[in-house]
């Protein structure tokens, strides 16, 4: 089973039903609810997917969303030695730096799911869109 970093773009394009890429974010997030890989978000991308999300809705309808998210995903810790990383990894974006090190910081992190795939660059996971993940592993099986 896939143990994969889910990037906050990934999420947002489910909840904001952005086209086309809904499409397959939904799908990764199936693959998590029925247990085929097993996501995992950071408390930053919580963060950042409230605070988004906000903007268009009620605080409890948003809690509510992020609720369901938190039964499907697991939830990657991020510590002093993941801040460390991040501001000596070279990335130019902080947050995905801090993403990043937070999942190889982990150490069973497999790969990193993204839309924002020139970020991560520098990553030493795999790092895929959804839908080039969807459709490698569709061929895998």
């Amino acid at each position: 089973m896939d143990r994969v970093l889910i990037d906050s773009d990934v999420i947002l394009d489910l909840f904001f039903d952005r086209k086309p890429f809904v499409e397959y974010s939904s799908l990764i997030l199936s693959l998590c609810e029925s247990g085929k890989i097993k996501g995992f978000l950071t408390p930053l991308i919580y963060s950042n997917v409230y605070y988004l999300l906000r903007q268009t809705a009620k605080h409890d309808k948003v809690i509510e969303k992020l609720k369901q998210l938190l039964k499907i995903t697991d939830v990657l810790q991020m510590d002093r030695m993941v801040v460390e990383n991040a501001l000596n990894s070279g990335f130019k974006d902080f947050e995905d730096s801090l993403q990043n090190s937070s999942a190889v910081n982990n150490g069973n992190i497999d790969l990193i799911l993204t839309r924002n795939l020139k970020d991560y660059k520098n990553s030493e996971l795999g790092v895929f869109c959804p839908e080039t993940y969807i459709k490698s592993r569709n061929a895998r099986r």
